[in-house]
């Protein structure tokens, strides 16, 4: 593909819209952020805090431990964090600097602030509004569809930033974006990560690699979650198949436990960063593949997660690393020598594999999850390497990779999205 190409110019801006740094499971640090900007907004210390969110928001917070917070969850822990030491310019970062006194001042600050939750009925799956109060003043701050997506800011009933109704401008520039990301196909993915200018590139790919290499090898040291990574190692066979599940799944073990190191997250979300990239990496060290293969492995899984998780949105009922596993597969199929045929026969089979894992929260078991979704991915580039398939009219396989991504998009955006109010109305209640 030409530098020049359309396709790669936008390939190169969905790479550095994705691919962003965060600490914490993405959720949680949402509401952080949104705390600490209402903070900001109010110009003190609030005496009371609203948060407001929807399901998926409340369900992916829930049960997932909180950075920094000395090993508290919640939406409350949360939000509190936020407003006591976030830093409001520092995105999904919020909470990465906080200070001791900080965290010493966490627990009474919670014991003895009027902190209320309520669930907001939106149509929108990722949406968080948090209001403010200290005396008579207030402040609230709302985020709807992106994490960091601000799209109204108040301050004692004032508008100070309104972006509910796009403007016209607006609204041409979202479309715009969204005509990007249909730019995607697995055989012009193929294209590019195999003929790009690594130049291009390789910062954001080479910060991937240490950032979520380091968190994976701290989920194997140390007693993080269920420990899922370790699990795998202790009890299976030392094999470069078991190292790959076993580091992508220590990953989450630590951060879904608290950790407080960053990953590179892909399509807003830590554990699909972890998951696309942590199989690559070990199948090019056990294997001795260059550094320059292990690059454009990796430009192939974190585009096919995207491509994959377009169709399906933001947060779901289905399981994020199901997407994720399936391209690692296909990171995998580009490393051990698979050409584009390979790999689209690697997605559609690991697809076909997993379909029916749900998404019920962040939380230690997203770890097994993932392990279970890298060893689908795993399968279907193998059984393609041994001439097996799944063919069209099998489940939900269609025939063509596209097609099949399309309708595996369909099911979790569409026809799971009753199953995800359920799921959600049942965590609720818990």
């Amino acid at each position: 593909m030409e530098r020049n190409d359309e396709r790669y110019q936008t390939y190169l801006r969905i790479l550095k819209r994705e691919l962003v740094k965060a600490m914490g499971c993405t959720e949680p640090i949402a509401i952080a952020y949104a705390a600490a900007k209402a903070r900001s907004v109010l110009g003190d210390i609030p005496d009371r805090i609203v948060i407001a969110a929807s399901g998926n928001i409340i369900k992916n917070v829930k049960s997932v431990i909180v950075p920094n917070s000395g090993g508290r969850k919640g939406i409350p822990v949360a939000a509190a964090l936020g407003v006591l030491g976030g830093d409001e310019d520092a995105e999904l970062l919020v909470i990465a600097n906080i200070t001791d006194a900080v965290k010493e001042e966490l627990p009474i600050y919670i014991e003895n602030t009027d902190i209320s939750v309520e669930v907001l009925d939106s149509e929108a799956l990722l949406d968080v509004e948090i209001t403010v109060f200290k005396g008579t003043s207030s402040a609230m701050v709302h985020i709807v569809n992106e994490h960091t997506n601000i799209v109204c800011i108040e301050k004692d009933g004032e508008i100070i930033v309104k972006k509910d109704a796009l403007s016209e401008e607006d609204n041409a520039l979202k479309i715009e974006t969204q005509k990007e990301y249909e730019l995607l196909t697995v055989a012009d993915i193929y294209d590019f990560a195999t003929t790009c200018d690594l130049n291009d590139v390789e910062e954001v790919l080479n910060t991937q690699i240490v950032c979520n290499t380091a968190i994976a090898e701290e989920g194997l040291a140390n007693e993080w979650g269920a420990c899922i990574g370790q699990n795998l190692i202790n009890n299976n066979e030392n094999s470069t198949k078991t190292k790959a599940r076993a580091m992508a799944a220590a990953g989450s073990d630590a951060r879904m436990s608290g950790c407080e190191m960053p990953v590179i997250i892909n399509s807003g979300s830590g554990n699909q960063g972890l998951t696309a990239s942590l199989p690559v990496i070990v199948y090019a060290r056990e294997t001795g593949a260059s550094h320059e293969k292990l690059l454009r492995g990796l430009l192939i899984s974190n585009l096919v997660t995207i491509h994959a998780k377009t169709g399906i949105g933001r947060l779901s009922a289905y399981c994020g690393a199901i997407t994720a596993g399936a391209a690692a597969g296909a990171g995998v199929a580009y490393i051990c020598g698979g050409d584009k045929k390979t790999i689209s026969h690697t997605i559609v089979n690991a697809l076909a594999i997993t379909s029916g894992i749900v998404c019920d929260g962040a939380k230690p078991s997203c770890a097994a999850k993932i392990a279970v979704a890298v060893e689908a991915g795993i399968m279907g580039y193998e059984m393609y390497k041994e001439g097996r398939q799944f063919y069209a009219g099998e489940g939900l396989v269609l025939k063509g990779v596209e097609n099949s991504i399309r309708n595996f998009g369909y099911l979790g955006r569409v026809a799971m999205s009753e199953t995800n109010k359920e799921i959600c109305n049942m965590m609720v209640q818990c």
